[in-house]
């Protein structure tokens, strides 16, 4: 590209990542694409330490560690009540969007990809039913049906069936086709309901197992770094309260990092030993984990 090619393009908003032209389908897609400087702060730093030779976990760490600080925000996936689209927001998220960004963007840079577009591709792929987004419905909504979707696609192992003490999964959910009020999408466009409903008879049809609460210190030292954590609950019509990730230290203890929605947190925050940390709430029965597999 010439100077003179550089300046008109630059004057026009149209440059993408090491300043290669966007094309209209690119520039549509980075609409919903937000936190360019952390984006490349992460890109650079992974580039300049190798970090695409660490396997899937100790990357996803890597990339988590970088994200430490970032402020909590919920419903940033809500743009429109009328269009589904590919969000990812790096300068704010919540307990979900935190570990699916970090797995994403280790899942790009062991491709050996480093744009914008790479990212929203690797998202769309674990955020959607099958990898194929549509409209609202076909987002994995419930976090149960994330893991069972992901495994499925070999993004993930749900790890939780082969930890000592792990018991049946009995949680029901519903709360979205109950209150379809409370969603955006599903009050603007009630005809979602039905497909909302047929997932989450899918999901409830399942055998899934957990770790109960009380079990998991001794199971503690079989996770590693960058196993997904979905923090299981008896709160009606939810299958999981809460998710995040493993970070096991240097000496050998397993912390749970997750974006913080307490008030007196409200970003992403790496925590104290994981068997200790997650006993906030009575309803809070146990985990589900999940583990990274290698992109192949």
């Amino acid at each position: 590209m010439t100077r003179r090619e550089f300046l008109r393009y630059a004057s026009l908003g149209t440059l993408g990542l090491l300043g290669a032209p966007v094309l209209a389908g690119q520039a549509s897609q980075l609409q919903d694409f937000k936190g360019q400087d952390i984006f490349t702060r992460i890109v650079n730093k992974s580039s300049a330490e190798n970090w695409n030779r660490l396997p899937i976990g100790e990357l996803i760490g890597k990339i988590a560690l970088e994200l430490k600080g970032i402020p909590y925000v919920g419903f940033t996936l809500e743009l429109s009540q009328d269009v589904e689209s590919c969000v990812v927001n790096l300068k704010g998220l919540d307990c979900v969007t935190f570990f699916e960004d970090s797995l994403c963007l280790a899942r790009m840079l062991k491709r050996g990809k480093s744009s914008p577009e790479d990212l929203i591709a690797e998202v769309r792929t674990t955020r959607y039913r099958g990898g194929r987004m549509g409209d609202f419905a076909t987002r994995l909504h419930y976090t149960t049906d994330w893991f069972v979707d992901n495994a499925q696609k070999g993004v993930i192992k749900i790890l939780t069936p082969d930890l000592p003490g792990a018991q049946p999964f009995t949680q029901k959910v519903g709360i979205m086709s109950r209150h379809p009020e409370n969603y955006r999408q599903l009050k603007a466009h009630p005809e979602l309901i039905p497909a909302i409903r047929r997932a989450e008879d899918k999901i409830n049809a399942r055998s899934l197992k957990y770790l109960p609460m009380d079990q998991l210190q001794a199971a503690e030292h079989l996770l590693q770094t960058g196993d997904i954590v979905g923090v299981t609950t008896t709160a009606e019509g939810i299958d999981i309260a809460h998710t995040g990730l493993c970070i096991k230290d240097e000496q050998g203890v397993v912390h749970f990092m997750d974006a913080s929605s307490a008030r007196a947190n409200m970003r992403v925050t790496l925590e104290a030993e994981i068997s200790k940390c997650l006993n906030w709430s009575p309803q809070l029965t146990g985990v589900m984990i999940a583990r990274p597999l290698e992109v192949t």
